[in-house]
């Protein structure tokens, strides 16, 4: 079982969208058995809490049910998960200093290095942005998802399946 975290500073509008959409991108591969998605936040500002409204109506609008609640994310989560997925470079580096022995920044990626067709080096965080950042976020998320489950394939399960 490959495992997968999405991390964004509240864990309410980038991260649980970018799981949402990869947990959809992998029941529609038949991978849900070997793909786990998860999310976090850097903060505890919102834990306990579901995904924002505006991402949950933009997601709706776009045929996806999103579910989910906040929490922060530990360093048994480096431990745990094959890939951490930063949001944007300053949750990048709150990651990276969970960890300051460094062995497991290795795991540590950002979600754009898997944009195929998005130029963006970060997810903005819609959460000030109005309507408009929502939707944008879930385009610019489901590029990176449908890149990152290629990685996946490749990097993980058919190493794996050589085996």
């Amino acid at each position: 079982m490959v495992k997968l975290l999405f991390v964004c500073l509240g864990n309410i509008c980038r991260s649980p969208a970018a799981e949402n959409i990869m947990r959809l991108l992998v029941d529609q591969a038949g991978l849900s058995d070997q793909i786990f998605c998860d999310s976090a936040g850097t903060s505890n500002y919102h834990v306990g809490s579901p995904p924002d409204d505006r991402m949950v109506e933009a997601a709706r609008q776009r045929g996806m049910e999103f579910v989910g609640t906040a929490r922060q994310i530990e360093y048994r989560d480096l431990q745990e998960f094959d890939l951490i997925l930063a949001m944007d470079r300053q949750n990048y580096r709150h990651i990276l200093r969970l960890d300051p022995h460094g062995t497991h920044h290795h795991k540590v990626r950002m979600m754009c290095d898997f944009c195929q067709t998005h130029l963006d080096t970060e997810v903005p965080d819609p959460y000030y942005d109005g309507e408009a950042g929502f939707y944008y976020v879930l385009d610019l998320l489901s590029d990176a998802c449908a890149g990152l489950l290629q990685f996946v394939q490749k990097a993980y399960l058919q190493k794996h399946s050589q085996s």
